[in-house]
């Protein structure tokens, strides 16, 4: 019982409406609900402390004569002087925007306000009424009438504020009509309570419709601005809070910091359980970010798997990496999706503003250039924005610029690695490999502008004209000769892809089987929903298709059953440490004896020294492909490797 009373005070003293019979809330939306209201008190606040300031030097004057004109004279000069003193403290704080959340703790203070303000008020008609001449005694009581009309304003959507400003009112007015037995007194009681009667249903009227009204907002808002997926705040509510940011700290010099998340294992979790999965599995890194922040900051869903936050009232940068190690912390426990536990993890990107920028642009330039580097660090890394950062995401972002007009520069070419069938002893194919030979930057390794190409969309230019480059080169090979094109998932988006193959073989007319498609295993875990059915297409028009890096990934046998594999190709982590560990022979071994059951040819990649390929003959594996079979070469050198001598005399070992 008492604890339901300390509650019941609590939301009476914080401005709940539900203690008055309002709509019920939670503390989300009544905090929002506070911030509308507060938001209006400061709005009418600059005019009232104005009039108060006015009306107390109106009550000096009028009570110059009085005998109680010193004391007079005094309160009037406390009370205007906090009046303007207060006026101006609310005029600045219009200035800086409009919080979307109050404390209780800042509404305790506005009804404790009210009241003192009330309470200095409710003195005057105690104080001064009895020795003041007539003239006085009306001053007093239009002020005093005003004042109680002027707090009902001010507090109209607050009513425990109202109550508490114009209670010493009341209070001050009926001791004042009490002393003295004039019937005319007692009328002036009574009208006193009819207005205030009138007054404070109005205020409650009022305060109920406006509580209303704002909930409808919010639900209306949150459509727009909430994440339908994890209910957090979406792109648009965060950009929203970060312009509320930066215009406190333009005005009032608050600083704030931002937090880029990005989870590390997002895409292994798409890829093994599918999207439905990865979706329980947003949901649930949701709840856990949200748990990690203060009541009135959230977290926000940005992108398909990045959340931000602006971190407000900054104090120091070790409470934003304090808030960044609750986010990493909170990836300790697995989650349990569909019944599997699955590890998650997420790397963190800080910015201090405006150490790191003072704009919207430069703020999340920053964010994502820190990030960058966390996520090159490892999974839970945490850095702060740093000059060198800015410096890698210029460069970054001047390599996709050039990135997206290499094919019509003639910038890319590929070269071509060879396999060697060592059951016969030839070569018999060629892994197709791009390269981009940038015109300042030289040689662009790629593995840094293949992800790039991926995550701009670029990769379907790109593979388009690799697999027509790679089809026109093998037009003049020897026809028993194949090649080998690598495609990434993001391919597979791409509805056109196999008409785009079809297409680039029948204009180089060369047969299909001399094409191979070389997929990932990460591709075909992708479950990609097109995916299967290029693939399945792929193999009825008569291209082979490769399983690339088999031992990295989610291996599964099932793959190995749902699509007739032509080749699988070992992993070179595997082959390079066979001789050495012996569990990495032994899954080399397993993996050539299941192939063969399964009628599969095997490619074993990374083959570098003679003691390697030996082993791989012993043990009958297919093909071979690494730098002692031969390295690269351009589409010139081809027919100059196919007669090489080197290669006869690997192949007389």
């Amino acid at each position: 019982m008492r604890t339901q009373l300390t509650n019941y005070v609590v939301r009476l003293f914080a401005g709940d409406l539900s203690a008055f019979g309002g709509p019920a809330t939670d503390e989300a939306v009544a905090g929002h609900i506070r911030a509308e209201q507060m938001s209006l008190v400061l709005g009418y606040s600059v005019g009232i402390m104005l009039a108060n300031a006015c009306n107390a030097a109106v009550l000096a004057v009028a009570l110059w004569r009085s005998p109680d004109w010193k004391f007079a004279l005094a309160w009037a000069v406390i009370v205007a002087g906090a009046a303007i003193v207060f006026g101006l403290q609310s005029h600045a704080s219009r200035r800086i925007t409009k919080p979307q959340f109050v404390s209780r703790r800042a509404m305790h203070r506005l009804v404790r306000n009210a009241f003192v303000l009330g309470a200095a008020w409710g003195i005057v008609p105690v104080a001064f009424f009895a020795n003041a001449a007539t003239g006085g005694q009306l001053v007093i009581t239009c002020l005093c009438s005003g004042m109680l009309a002027g707090g009902a304003l001010a507090f109209a959507t607050i009513p425990i504020a109202a109550i508490a400003f114009t209670t010493p009112i009341f209070v001050g007015i009926a001791i004042c009509l009490g002393q003295d037995g004039d019937p005319a007194y007692v009328l002036m009681a009574v009208l006193v309570l009819v207005y205030g009667t009138v007054l404070l249903r109005a205020v409650f009227v009022n305060s109920f419709a406006f509580a209303r009204r704002v909930i409808r907002q919010i639900e209306a808002e949150r459509i727009v601005r909430q994440d339908p997926l994890t209910h957090l705040p979406n792109r648009v509510a965060f950009n929203e809070t970060l312009d509320g940011a930066l215009k406190r700290l333009a005005l009032s010099g608050e600083e704030f910091a931002v937090l880029l998340l990005d989870l590390d294992r997002f895409k292994e979790v798409n890829d093994r359980f599918g999207h439905p999965a990865g979706d329980e599995f947003l949901v649930q890194v949701a709840s856990r970010l949200q748990r990690c922040t203060r009541a009135a900051e959230h977290v926000a869903r940005i992108g398909g798997d990045e959340f931000a936050l602006v971190m407000a009232n900054l104090v120091r940068p070790e409470d934003a990496l304090e808030i960044a190690e609750r986010f990493v912390a909170a990836f300790s426990e697995p989650f349990l999706i569909e019944g599997c536990e699955i590890v998650g993890a997420t790397s963190v990107g800080i910015v201090l503003a405006p150490r790191d920028g003072n704009t919207p642009l430069d703020i999340m330039k920053n964010a994502d250039a820190a990030l960058y580097r966390a996520k090159k660090a490892g999974p839970g890394t945490i850095c702060f924005f740093e000059e060198a950062d800015d410096k890698a995401s210029r460069d970054r972002k001047a390599l996709q610029c050039d990135l997206a007009g290499a094919v019509a520069r003639d910038e890319l070419f590929l070269v071509f690695q060879p396999f060697l069938d060592l059951g016969n002893n030839r070569i018999t194919g060629f892994e197709a490999l791009l390269r981009w030979q940038h015109p300042s930057r030289g040689l662009v390794p790629p593995s840094e502008f293949i992800p790039i190409a991926e995550e701009t969309g670029l990769i379907h230019e790109i593979g388009e004209w690799v697999i027509r480059r790679a089809c026109a080169t093998l037009a003049d090979w020897p026809d028993d000769i194949r090649v080998a094109v690598n495609f990434s998932a993001a391919q597979f988006h791409n509805a056109s892809i196999l008409q785009t193959i079809v297409q680039a073989l029948a204009d180089a007319r060369v047969a299909p089987h001399r094409l191979e498609i070389e997929i990932t295993e990460s591709m075909l875990l992708s479950k990609y929903d097109s995916a299967a059915s290029i693939l399945n297409a792929l193999l009825e028009l008569g291209a082979t298709v490769a399983l690339d890096d088999f031992g990295t990934g989610f291996s599964s046998l099932t793959y190995l059953r749902k699509l007739p594999f032509s080749r699988i190709k070992i992993d070179q982590s595997f082959i390079r440490d066979m001789l050495v560990q012996p569990d990495c022979a032994a899954i080399v071994k397993s993996v050539i004896s299941l192939a063969r059951d399964l009628n599969i040819d095997v490619v074993a990649e990374g083959v570098e020294t003679a003691d390697q390929l030996e082993y791989l003959r012993q043990i009958a594996c297919d093909e071979v492909q690494g730098y002692l079979i031969g390295r690269p070469v351009s589409a010139d050198g081809v027919q100059a490797l196919l007669h090489s001598k080197k290669l006869r005399a690997i192949f007389a070992a």
